[in-house]
C-alpha cells in the first residue's frame, strides 16, 4: 500500500468489514474482506478478528488503519457498546488493537465514520456549513460536521422526544416493531427530523442505513426546511470515513509529536 491508501475497518453487529481505501477519491483499492463479528462479542474476540482483518490486507508498518466502533469512543476508549456487550465500556479498543495485530490504529463512532466517508466522498462532498448524518437501522446513528469539523459522539437517536426515545419509534426497526406502514413510519420521522432542525439548523440532512435503499418511499414525503437527500456511499461508507479519519488523525499526532519534540529539544538547552 502506498501513501495514498489507508486501511477503514468497521465493526457491525454481524460482519467486520475492511478494505483499502484510495484517499484521492474514497473508492477501494481491493475488495472488500469480511468476517462474521464472534458470538459472543466479546473485547479478545473482536479485536483479534480485527486483527486478521488487517493482516488480510498485510499493510506496511505506518500505513493509516480506521476502525468504526458500534458505540460512543472518546480518546480509543468505548463509553458504549449496545450491540456488542457491557464488557466493551471502558475498554482501550485502541491499544487492544494495536496489542492484537501489531499495527496502530484510530478508533471512532461508526456513525461519525459514515458521515466522514459522505462528507468527503459522498452526497455532502464540497459542502459547507452544517451537516447532519442519520442512519437508520436497528437505532438512529448520527454524525454532525459543521464547516468540515466533525462534532463527534453525538447520539441525537437517543434524545428524547416527547417523553420517548426518539430511535425507538422512528428507527428502521420501529416499522416490524410497531406494526407501521409507510405512511406511519413518515409520522414519526417527520417528528425526529422536525426535532432535530430545531435544534441544529442543519443546512443538509443525509440519510444512510439499509432502508435508505428506499428512500424514494419516505424522504420525498417528508416536510422539511432543509434538503434530505440519501446517502451515497452505502454500506462502504463506514470503511471509507475510517480510512480517511486515520489519515488525517495520523498526521495531526505526527505533527503533534514533532512540536512537542521541538519544545522539549528547546526547553533542555
Amino acid at each position: 500500500m502506498s501513501s495514498k491508501i489507508a486501511l477503514g475497518i468497521d465493526i457491525g453487529g454481524t460482519g467486520i468489514k475492511a478494505a483499502p481505501v484510495k484517499l484521492k477519491n474514497g473508492k477501494f483499492q481491493e475488495d472488500r474482506y469480511r468476517i462474521p463479528t464472534p458470538k459472543p462479542a466479546t473485547p479478545d474476540a473482536v479485536a483479534t478478528t480485527v486483527a486478521r482483518c488487517i493482516q488480510h490486507f498485510d499493510p506496511p508498518v505506518g500505513t493509516p488503519i480506521g476502525v468504526a466502533f458500534p458505540g460512543v469512543i472518546q480518546q480509543g476508549i468505548a463509553r458504549t457498546a449496545a450491540n456488542l456487550g457491557d464488557e466493551w465500556i471502558g475498554q482501550d479498543v485502541r491499544a487492544l488493537v494495536r496489542e492484537r495485530s501489531g499495527h496502530d490504529v484510530q478508533i471512532m463512532n461508526d456513525a461519525d465514520a459514515a458521515g466522514m466517508g459522505e462528507h468527503r466522498y459522498g452526497a455532502a462532498q464540497g459542502r459547507d456549513g452544517v451537516i447532519l448524518m442519520t442512519t437508520l437501522g436497528t437505532g438512529i446513528g448520527s454524525a454532525l460536521i459543521a464547516d468540515g469539523q466533525l462534532v463527534a459522539n453525538t447520539e441525537f437517536g437517543h434524545t428524547m422526544i416527547d417523553g420517548e426515545i426518539a430511535e425507538y419509534w422512528a428507527a428502521e426497526s420501529a416499522r416490524s416493531r410497531l406494526d407501521l406502514d409507510w405512511d406511519g413510519w413518515i409520522v414519526n420521522l417527520q417528528r425526529f427530523y422536525s426535532e432535530m432542525e430545531r435544534l441544529l439548523w442543519p443546512d443538509l440532512i443525509i440519510v444512510g442505513g439499509g432502508v435508505s435503499k428506499s428512500h424514494h418511499m419516505f424522504l420525498p414525503h417528508l416536510n422539511l426546511k432543509a434538503p434530505i437527500i440519501p446517502a451515497e456511499l452505502r454500506n462502504g461508507a463506514g470503511i471509507v470515513g475510517a480510512a480517511a479519519w486515520a489519515s488525517s488523525a495520523s498526521k495531526r499526532e505526527e505533527k503533534n509529536a514533532k512540536a512537542a519534540n521541538k519544545k522539549a529539544a528547546k526547553k533542555s538547552q
